[in-house]
């Protein structure tokens, strides 16, 4: 029975793929309530001194309990704050530590289900863990692999995302195409141009089939961001002014906007300093609001309304907010323009990253068969009809969002350690 399995260990949700003995059973493995994904979620449940994983994690966080919630660690990797930490009531918490306890409870949710033991992985990775920056790139993947040695794998092996997502679509066509896949994470954005048949499936080198790749580190977690800077946070003072005149720091904001940055205005030192501008701003009745969302620690459930707000544009013209955590509570209707509006900026990057990943490989638009969607962030409206209208000949197609790169990997992981 192999022992290989592969892992996408996402900044939103994860997955762990294999390879079953049974012909026809799911490549991903069950990892909570039965469901193949597991939120990329760690909350520290200080009440209880314990941990919890994924939608139980969140569950304890929204029920109340005093905590710590963490989410989009990934984003951490390649960066300065890797070697930091979080506190919670004098306890430190190191960021380095929390995506070891996730990564090794993957692993273990995964051999449970699988009813055997993994000692051999490939791990997905984007494109570009870090833009423009070999040294921090190559950094973030040894530390990955670091990680995964430490929890309990032997042999390690990585791939790029799009690559497992194209492994995944080429098991299930019966002719040669040209394909173009776009997978649109909650952290990055990561491209891959490739040929794929029945027959180039049979190789176990695939590096002539690879025509190109790319990415930059823009997804889900940045569109909700800015939507969050554009519309939630003026209800919190974004843009307000001090006694002085001037702004009031828009630093705030943007960690409040941040998954991977919430955490941070939780310290002693950011209270202080929140104290300090409040005594300073001219109209103090929604700056008051900011200091007691920090107070309570809701920021991740305010990102998280925005998250479900963003969800919402892709179905409808307009959503309806109920911050009721807020105090004063509100409610605050969102638009699919006013959204767009906040994330045309990092639409315009994407298209011109798939651009030049088409004109460095030499490829015509009207050369491309199929454009194969993955990733969750792929489901927003706007970002899929412009990558579309750059291969408006190509069929298009929609993957599995949260499996194609697991179930990708799980195939890749059979051919290298079979």
């Amino acid at each position: 029975m192999a022992n290989a399995c592969g892992v996408d260990f996402g900044t939103s949700n994860s997955t762990v793929g294999w390879m079953r003995p049974q012909a026809g059973d799911s490549l991903l493995l069950p990892l909570e309530d039965g469901k193949a994904t597991l939120p990329s979620v760690v909350f520290f449940n200080a009440d209880e001194n314990s941990f919890s994983y994924g939608r139980a994690g969140l569950g304890e966080y929204l029920a109340g309990y005093e905590g710590r919630l963490m989410r989009s660690l990934k984003s951490l990797l390649g960066s300065g704050a890797i070697d930091g930490q979080t506190e919670v009531g004098g306890r430190a918490l190191p960021y380095r530590g929390l995506l070891s306890q996730f990564i090794g409870e993957l692993k273990q949710r995964a051999e449970r289900a699988a009813g055997t033991s993994f000692s051999k992985v490939v791990l997905g990775r984007p494109v570009h863990f870090v833009d423009e920056d070999a040294a921090a790139d190559q950094l973030a993947q040894d530390t990955l692999e670091e990680i995964a040695r430490d929890v309990g794998f032997k042999d390690i092996a990585f791939q790029f995302e799009p690559i497992a997502a194209a492994f995944d679509y080429e098991s299930r066509i019966d002719k040669e195409e040209l394909v173009l896949i776009v997978d649109i994470g909650g952290g990055t954005s990561d491209f891959s141009l490739v040929r794929l048949s029945p027959e180039r499936a049979k190789k176990s080198d695939r590096l002539e089939d690879i025509l190109a790749t790319g990415g930059v580190h823009i997804g889900g977690t940045d569109f909700d961001k800015y939507f969050s800077l554009a519309c939630v946070m003026p209800l919190l003072g974004l843009g307000s002014k001090l006694t002085s005149n001037s702004e009031v720091p828009s630093g705030y904001y943007f960690n409040l906007a941040t998954w991977h940055t919430i955490n941070q205005l939780y310290t002693r030192k950011a209270w202080q300093q929140l104290q300090d501008v409040y005594r300073e701003v001219a109209d103090r009745g929604k700056f008051a609001r900011l200091l007691d969302v920090v107070e309570q620690r809701c920021g991740h459930w305010l990102a998280l309304q925005v998250e479900a707000g963003k969800i919402g544009l892709s179905a409808e013209e307009s959503f309806t907010l109920e911050l009721d955590r807020l105090r004063p509570p509100d409610t605050l209707q969102l638009t699919r323009a006013a959204f767009y509006a906040s994330s045309d900026h990092l639409v315009t990057s994407v298209e011109q990253t798939v651009g030049k990943l088409l004109a460095d490989a030499g490829v015509k638009a009207d050369d491309i068969d199929s454009v194969f969607f993955t990733g969750g962030s792929s489901g927003v409206r706007l970002l899929r009809e412009r990558i579309s209208a750059l291969a408006p000949q190509a069929r298009h197609v929609e993957g599995d969002l949260f499996g194609s790169i697991g179930s990708g990997l799980a195939i890749d992981a059979a051919r290298k350690f079979g």
